[in-house]
This record gives structure tokens, C-alpha cells and sequence, in this order.
């Protein structure tokens, strides 16, 4: 019987695994400085979350090149900062999902970034950690373009969306959550999005 026999030339090939999602670490946002020029060169969670029209498109490109409003914060970006730590220990607490202060780019084009709140050991499970004044019933569009958008950088596959509602800045009740897992057909959405932000940024 003949057996078949491999040609010297051949090679076996071992299938390449992706890279860590720790080796795609750009900077943190503690070193703001870095953080925010990192982020000025590509698309991220924040950008894709205002991009739904053609218009909104072009005043993020506007933003990208310097030109645009420059939005600081306010009170309640800072009640939000503020919160963060103490929410996210609530997380850590909870659900084993570690805080996280990293900027991550993606794997097929590193000017697709994401800096999530909340990353588990395996990066498959994110956490995105909001304030708000609402008693929220329903998740916001713009959050989940923002979830979703950190899903499709960190390669995750779900993501605990956890917001605490406050009165004039005073926490009432304990943090409250809902999962969102990935949307593949909503991040190819996202994704042309970028692309044609990248197109007006080029032209």
C-alpha cells in the first residue's frame, strides 16, 4: 500500500495566535498627556459614540485636526471621575473584572483604540462604568456604540454595563448593571464608520 510521504519542502505551519491583548497597551490614561496624543491619532470608543452622521463625522475629523471644540468636562465628567475607583472596586468586588486604565488598540489596524474601564484577566469580559442622573430603563445608543466599539478593539465578548444614578451629585443606591455582548453586524457599522473618518482625515 502506498503511503503518502511529505515532500522535504513542505512546511507545517502552526496557526499563529493572536497577540495578548496586554502586548496592545499603548499607554494609560494616568500619563494624560500621552494618553490624549495616543488618542488624537486614532478612532476611539468616545468618537465612535458621536459618529452617526455624516456631519458629526466632520466635526470629529475637525477635533482630530486640532480645529474643532475642545470639551474640558464639567462638574458631572468630574463627579463621574470622581466615582470611578469606588464603582469599579465595586465591580472588582462582584464580578472579578479588574480596573483598568490602559488604551488598547486592535488587531487588525492599531489606530482602532479603546480605553475600557474594566478588563478581565482574559480580556474577553470588558466593564464600562457610567454616572448619571437618570433612572436609566433602557441602555443609551451612544453607550453602546461606546461598548461595542471597545468589544471590537479588545476582541471581548461581552461587556458589563454598570451605572450609578446620583441626585445633584449625591450617589442614590448602589451601583445597578445590565450585560451587553458583542454585536458583530453593529461593529462592522462602527468600523465603516472609522474608515470613512480616516477617508475625509486623508483627503
Amino acid at each position: 500500500m502506498d503511503h503518502p510521504v511529505l515532500d522535504l519542502f513542505d512546511e507545517v505551519v502552526a496557526p499563529v495566535a493572536p497577540p495578548s491583548h496586554l502586548d496592545r497597551i499603548l499607554c494609560r490614561s494616568s500619563d494624560r498627556i500621552a494618553w490624549l496624543r495616543a488618542r488624537a491619532q486614532g478612532v476611539t470608543a468616545t468618537d465612535v459614540a458621536k459618529m452617526t452622521t455624516e456631519r458629526s463625522i466632520a466635526a470629529v475629523v475637525l477635533e482630530k485636526r486640532g480645529r474643532g471644540p475642545w470639551f474640558s468636562g464639567n462638574a458631572a465628567t468630574q463627579h463621574g471621575r470622581d466615582r470611578e475607583p469606588h464603582i469599579a472596586r465595586w465591580v472588582s468586588d462582584h464580578f472579578s473584572i479588574a480596573p483598568s486604565n490602559a488604551l488598547f488598540h486592535a488587531v487588525a489596524d492599531r489606530r482602532h483604540l479603546a480605553t475600557p474601564d474594566g478588563v478581565a484577566d482574559d480580556g474577553l469580559v470588558l466593564a464600562e462604568i457610567k454616572t448619571t442622573v437618570k433612572d436609566l430603563a433602557r441602555i443609551p445608543k451612544p453607550y453602546l456604540r461606546q461598548i461595542w466599539w471597545q468589544q471590537h478593539v479588545l476582541g471581548a465578548e461581552r461587556t458589563l454595563f454598570v451605572w450609578e444614578q446620583h441626585d445633584e451629585f449625591v450617589p442614590v443606591g448602589p451601583p445597578r448593571y445590565q450585560w451587553v455582548e458583542r454585536d458583530d453586524a453593529e461593529i462592522a457599522r462602527l468600523v465603516a464608520t472609522a474608515d470613512r473618518l480616516f477617508e475625509l482625515l486623508a483627503a
